[in-house]
């Protein structure tokens, strides 16, 4: 992990998901690019405006880079290698396109509004960027003094079409030398014996070098619900899962993952492009 994405709208969410890359930017040697997507009033119809919008278009340009230039003088950012980019552009065009061209590795983002992940997945921008982006997209929800990510819960139905992306994950969890905990979650439209679970989870990690991980059959109502418990159980830093680029977050047990679980799961959550 040599770069890290972190979109900003100046927020306390948005400072919260900042705090957090650069610990992980601090602990990996990383830099961080940090964006800030300018979306004008006559965006959508032209562009950049008529000529008559230019000075309104300077105004809002310098405001974002006195901005950017203050908060890459923060303490917290001190000693680590930070970039400015400001982008005229819909945000969640913007912040993939950006991804892209400057070959980053991975993506924080913070969540807003009282309805914490709700408000931010459904329909927003990161939902968007989650559901898209290529590359690892690290979502924070409350300020994180000290983030962690040695309690790793992955939920999954470890089929063969997690294997790609869970690579992904395995390199993530090295960097923290994290104990990865892997967790099916049986319910009853989707029950499988404990011994067919355990049989499915052993051949999905005999294909990986992984030494520092457990796996776990939890029975819940429901997938979303068995997450979130599971993860509340073993206390978990962080919640790791894979989305479908069609659909939003990835299948498990045949199902869409609902909005239940991104209402109400507290931790940050890691997601992972199928």
């Amino acid at each position: 992990m040599k770069r890290i994405l972190v979109p900003t709208d100046f927020s306390k969410h948005a400072e919260y998901a900042l705090r957090v890359a650069a610990q992980i930017a601090r602990e990996n040697n990383a830099e961080i690019i940090l964006l800030h997507m300018l979306e004008l009033p006559h965006q959508g119809t032209d562009a950049m405006g008529s000529g008559s919008d230019i000075p309104e278009i300077m105004f809002f340009k310098n405001r974002a880079i006195d901005k950017l230039e203050d908060l890459m003088d923060v303490d917290f950012l001190k000693g680590i290698s930070v970039s400015e980019i400001i982008q005229f552009e819909k945000a969640f065009e913007g912040i993939l396109g950006v991804s892209k061209k400057n070959d980053v590795d991975f993506i924080v983002m913070g969540s807003h509004g009282a309805s914490g992940f709700q408000e931010m997945f459904i329909g927003s921008n990161t939902e968007k960027v989650v559901r898209f982006s290529d590359v690892p997209v690290l979502v924070i929800k409350n300020e994180t003094p000290s983030f962690s990510a040695k309690n790793l819960v992955f939920a999954s139905d470890f089929s063969d079409e997690i294997k790609k992306p869970f690579k992904q994950l395995l390199d993530f969890a090295r960097g923290f030398n994290a104990n990865l905990k892997l967790v099916m979650i049986n319910t009853p439209n989707t029950f499988k014996p404990t011994a067919v679970a355990e049989r499915m989870m052993a051949d999905f990690m005999a294909e990986f070098d992984y030494p520092n991980y457990s796996t776990h059959i939890y029975n819940d109502v429901n997938v979303e619900k068995g997450i979130l418990n599971f993860a509340n159980k073993v206390d978990a830093d962080l919640i790791g899962m894979c989305t479908h680029g069609r659909t939003g977050f990835a299948h498990f047990f045949n199902g869409s993952i609902s909005e239940d679980l991104v209402n109400h799961a507290i931790r940050p959550v890691i997601t992972f492009k199928i």
